[in-house]
């Protein structure tokens, strides 16, 4: 195993110590010995395995003492809040909490995005769209479709929209939600409580509201924004389902073992 892959697992594993409490914000964190001596790596190695846990996000060197452990949930940005939500799938519980915040901030930016599109001047080329759709159509008919490839072309669709309207702030938290969700493999599979072609449909309707020049009725428009909530609420059902699902089989193992 190579020195990089040793640094990545044992930053890994610290930071699910943080993400779990184990190690709790003020704290100083084990030593660059203390490190080198529990994970049998020389301190080079420990050393760097700290500095990438300070890139995470999780710590903050102070000179003279060491590393501080940040208070995360507190302070912590998005990118700190990306690789919290991946450390904390273990503890499903805290991952639910935040899978929940998650899905309502994309909630509200992509049917912000989608309703305003709809309301303004379309500028985006049609056929950079249907382009879009059909790659979607196209991974959705497979018989194991690919969901984590067909919700990046999902996101990619709504930053289009953005970038149209000239929204870079949801612009950027939206990149950040999209890395977030795909960086963990439950949340990804959450966003397909319904089949894979229901999101094609979904998109295909909107193309056609777009090309037809008119905009939708408020009924419509009320329908809409319903049915886009209740399918959300099913994303996070989902969610907790499949984390159920690996803590009865963790459970299971472990009984057995």
């Amino acid at each position: 195993m190579g020195s990089q892959t040793v640094v990545a697992d044992v930053a890994d594993e610290l930071a699910r110590r943080v993400a779990a409490g184990e190690y709790q914000p003020g704290d100083l964190m084990p030593s660059v010995r203390q490190v080198a001596e529990e994970f049998d790596m020389n301190r080079a190695t420990a050393q760097l395995t700290l500095g990438r846990l300070e890139s995470y996000g999780f710590v903050e060197a102070r000179r003279g003492k060491g590393f501080t452990i940040r208070d995360v949930r507190e302070a912590g940005g998005i990118d700190v809040y990306r690789h919290l939500f991946r450390f904390s799938i273990p503890m499903p519980d805290i991952a639910i909490e935040m899978f929940r915040d998650v899905v309502e901030v994309e909630r509200g930016i992509v049917m912000e995005a989608l309703l305003a599109y709809t309301s303004s001047e379309q500028t985006v080329d049609p056929a950079v769209l249907k382009a879009d759709i059909d790659e979607l159509e196209s991974l959705a008919r497979l018989e194991v479709p690919d969901f984590r490839k067909i919700l990046g072309i999902e996101v990619r669709l709504v930053r289009r929209l953005l970038t149209a309207l000239g929204a870079s702030m949801q612009r950027a938290v939206l990149n950040s939600i999209g890395e977030m969700v795909l960086d963990v493999p439950e949340a990804v599979d959450a966003y397909f409580a319904g089949a894979a072609d229901l999101h094609v449909l979904v998109w295909r309707a909107l193309a056609a509201v777009w090309d037809s020049g008119s905009a939708p009725s408020d009924a419509q428009l009320a329908l809409f924004e319903d049915l886009f909530g209740m399918y959300h609420e099913k994303v996070v059902a989902r969610f907790v389902e499949l984390l159920d699902a690996t803590e009865e089989a963790d459970g299971s193992q472990a009984a057995t073992a």
